[in-house]
């Protein structure tokens, strides 16, 4: 799931990344922009989910995925898009463009 904050006075979304996956021990989020580095999800006991806060730049489209216990690929069942990757999967997409 992605929620996604926009600022006033800032030309950047604070985008909320979140994925319920009750059998994994670590999920990473997997991205382009931060040119595919693995960035590890905390996991909240309450209600059972991985998150990650991070701030992007505004007006821009960015791809990622979740890498869960280091082995198998996941999207995002409620991200902005879908695009196909080269591996023969596709990748989530963010849109971080503001909505009039």
């Amino acid at each position: 799931m992605l929620t996604k904050r926009f600022f006033k006075t800032k030309n950047e979304a604070e985008v909320t990344f979140e994925i319920i996956h009750p059998e994994a021990i670590t999920v990473e989020l997997v991205a382009e922009f931060n040119d595919w580095q693995p960035l590890t999800m905390k996991f909240n006991k309450k209600d059972k989910r991985f998150k990650l806060k991070h701030r992007l730049p505004t007006g821009h489209e960015y791809h990622f995925r979740y890498l869960i216990d280091g082995e198998h690929w996941d999207n995002d069942d409620q991200a902005d898009g879908y695009v196909p990757n080269g591996f023969g999967t596709q990748n989530s997409v963010v849109d971080t463009h503001k909505q009039a």
